[in-house]
């Protein structure tokens, strides 16, 4: 699609903004794969499909309550992976901030769990993390809470409980509030769609495959005046399957929309502002999402190869222990024999 071409499809949506529309985002992981971190269903490059080739249960086990009850290291490995501060926001992320910060802004929707809307300066008031997030953690157990600190504390600890985090008060595991498999969403999720659902202007629908549910059937859930915009690199969900009339969709990457938007709004100066300054307080990160991918399953890959070691160790030295045990007590049983032998000579002896 050329320039003109672009222009003449945000036409509609940027004729609404000025307007005084608000706008309620729906962010998927493709709002984030231009500041490094990898989405998770890309059929070759996301990161499931990488663990895929992992010596776990299955790719998505990484996340699953029970497996993570058995071994929480994969999880932890991806955790430090992936903490926040590693990565900056995207223009993408900023945008957002930038219709907070002009009063236009409804509500942010985020399959993410990365918080970089967060660290763009985006209010809490205005984010629902569908799938939970790093921003808050507790344990699995008796829900004790935890804060980020000394949960980072417990990482980098090796010496206690191998880097893992657990509770100081039941010693069970400790995780971010992350949605695993097993788990139900936020009630805040549901509780804040039910308000948000009928007062839904502008729907900006943004990088993400709108498989997972109940996430994926927000955008169809909106009002019919509302305006959909779908930023995508493909179309998905109900704008494939139950398309409106006045949709708008735009087979892009999410900062290339943001950057012409932002033009076409008067917001270019300010979005360029705020991309400079991260570029002061967060680390240069020149690896792609699919590179980061593949650098995450190989640290996973490492460590559940320790864990593997330590297991077979751990083994090893139970079964030797168990051997001498039974020398031990065959050394007893030998000894109780002749002593029963002994006393059976003396009473003959008496005789």
């Amino acid at each position: 699609m050329s320039s003109a071409e672009f222009d003449e499809s945000l036409k509609p949506l940027v004729e609404a903004i000025k307007k005084g529309k608000k706008v309620t985002f729906f962010n998927g992981a493709g709002v984030s794969t231009s500041a490094g971190i990898p989405d998770f269903r890309s059929p070759k490059t996301g990161l499931y499909s990488n663990l895929a080739k992992l010596d776990l249960p299955y790719a998505e086990a990484v996340f699953d309550l029970d497996y993570f009850r058995k071994s929480p290291k994969a999880f932890y490995t991806l955790t430090h992976e992936l903490l926040p501060g590693k990565f900056a926001p995207t223009k993408f992320h900023y945008l957002v901030r930038l219709f907070q910060d002009k009063k236009l802004l409804h509500r942010v929707y985020t399959q993410n769990i990365d918080t970089l809307e967060r660290m763009a300066g985006v209010e809490d008031k205005y984010i629902i993390e569908a799938h939970g997030s790093f921003a808050k953690n507790h344990c699995i157990d008796c829900s004790e809470e935890m804060s980020s600190e000394t949960l980072l504390q417990h990482m980098l600890n090796k010496e206690k409980n191998n880097g893992i985090p657990t509770c100081e008060k039941c010693n069970g595991y400790v995780k971010p509030d992350i949605v695993f498999f097993g788990e139900g969403l936020p009630p805040k999720f549901f509780d804040t769609w039910d308000e948000d659902a009928d007062e839904v202007e502008v729907a900006i629908v943004a990088g993400t495959s709108l498989t997972v549910y109940p996430f994926a059937s927000l955008p169809s859930e909106v009002g019919k005046n509302a305006l959909r915009v779908l930023i995508n690199k493909e179309k998905v969900g109900d704008f494939k399957s139950g398309k409106r009339r006045s949709d708008i969709v735009i087979l892009s990457d999410c900062d290339s929309i943001a950057e012409r938007l932002s033009e076409l709004l008067g917001w270019k100066e300010e979005l360029d502002a705020f991309v400079e300054s991260a570029k002061k307080h967060f680390k240069a990160n020149d690896e792609t999402a699919a590179e980061r991918a593949e650098e995450i399953t190989e640290e996973i890959k490492e460590s559940l190869d320790e864990d593997k070691e330590t297991k077979a160790r751990s083994e090893k030295q139970d079964k030797q222990e168990t051997e001498v045990d039974a020398g031990a007590v065959k050394k007893e049983d030998a000894k109780d024999k002749e002593l029963e032998s002994l006393e059976e000579d003396i009473k003959k002896l008496n005789i």
